[in-house]
């Protein structure tokens, strides 16, 4: 147990040397910037050249919450996995540090990247996002990795019918659903809980929407239909048929309840979301 915990102690202390590290080369640059803490967002996000998310993906998933198409975000993975780590304390417990996906930078390049961007060397890329509405009133969260529509208890049947619409006019037939949930993602979320539910790796630039209906009962229709593909110029409609429910948005902070014969509308015509990106997820789009 002390090894774990001299593990997590050492992960809590990497992270902070991290934003340190950020700190000095922004001085050393004579950018004036601000801290904000991940737990004090609260609001849009204005006024500023660039966000600079240090952490992991879920810091710079959540700072998207609070962001127009007009900010850039930079991501750096303050605490990436050692693979010599994972290697050496497989057997007795779970080494693997942050993924940071969607981080172009860590400590190791964040000051080359930050003279790319000062200097004009490199643009953002346009990720999409997930527009959400609920009986015809959108959300004012768009979501950036998943939706996941689901009945608050994870043991209770979740019921619900589904079509796609282009254009107010159905190009689906009516799915009625017993399941565990439906989820959908974005591009960017499709190597997240999608993938491990079986589904495939998107583009990191597509703009269409990933759906997988999650351990469906006795299902009516085909199977191929419980999992596919919502264009953008496409919408999916929902109808939710429990006494409650709830639509989770990028994880379980953000929730919002949904109740019987209520309507979920779900696309991809959200405002883009300006990212710096790896250089391998922009080589994989090639």
């Amino acid at each position: 147990m002390s090894q774990v915990l001299r593990y997590l102690d050492n992960r809590r202390l990497v992270h902070k040397n991290a934003i340190s590290f950020c700190q000095n080369i922004l001085k050393k640059k004579a950018v004036d910037w601000k801290v904000v803490h991940r737990s004090d967002l609260c609001q849009s996000i204005r006024g500023v050249d660039l966000i600079i998310s240090i952490g992991g993906d879920g810091t710079l998933l959540q700072a998207s919450h609070f962001m127009d198409d007009s900010v850039p975000v930079l991501g750096v993975n303050s605490d990436p996995t050692q693979q010599e780590e994972v290697e050496e304390f497989g057997e007795e417990f779970d080494a693997t540090r942050s993924t940071g996906y969607l981080c172009a930078a860590t400590t190791d390049n964040f000051e080359q990247l930050v003279d790319d961007i000062l200097q004009d060397r490199t643009e953002p890329s346009e990720v999409s996002r997930m527009a959400i509405s609920v009986n015809s009133k959108l959300i004012s969260t768009f979501a950036l990795n998943d939706v996941l529509v689901v009945h608050p208890c994870p043991a209770t049947v979740s019921r619900f019918s589904f079509r796609i619409r282009k254009k107010g006019i159905s190009c689906s037939s009516l799915l009625n659903c017993r399941s565990s949930g439906l989820r959908v993602s974005t591009a960017a979320g499709s190597t997240a809980a999608m993938l491990s539910a079986g589904g495939f790796t998107m583009p990191i630039l597509s703009k269409e929407l990933q759906y997988m209906v999650r351990e469906p009962i006795s299902p009516g229709a085909s199977v191929h239909s419980m999992h596919g593909l919502v264009k953008f110029e496409e919408t999916m409609d929902i109808t939710w048929f429990c006494r409650e429910g709830n639509i989770y948005i990028d994880g379980s902070h953000v929730v919002h309840s949904i109740q019987q014969g209520d309507t979920i509308g779900l696309s991809s015509r959200a405002p883009m979301l300006k990212v710096y990106l790896p250089s391998h997820l922009l080589s994989q789009c090639v």
